[in-house]
């Protein structure tokens, strides 16, 4: 698979998304290296123009547990076919 994350490691990390088509953005702490996440609007799949790793301490790239994550939305839970944070490599 060629690179198509900034992100090239193995583990779970911070991303932030934007949509190419309606200019939606978002975050989330289930990215992963070149996988992406279908935007909500558009139904396009996008990749992260920012990742970083979840452990920096300035707040913002701290998953929130309560908070689903929407597997439905997710490029790597598709193909796995199950929660993306759930796979063990």
């Amino acid at each position: 698979m060629s690179s198509r994350t900034p992100y090239q490691g193995k583990d779970r990390c911070f991303g932030e998304y934007k949509c190419s088509s309606c200019g939606r953005q978002w975050m989330s702490g289930n990215s992963w290296a070149n996988y992406g996440q279908e935007c909500k609007e558009c139904k396009i799949n996008v990749y992260p123009f920012k990742q970083t790793p979840l452990e920096k301490p300035d707040g913002l790239d701290k998953s929130d547990l309560n908070k689903p994550h929407p597997q439905n939305l997710c490029e790597k839970c598709k193909k796995l076919g199950r929660y993306c944070r759930d796979s063990r490599f």
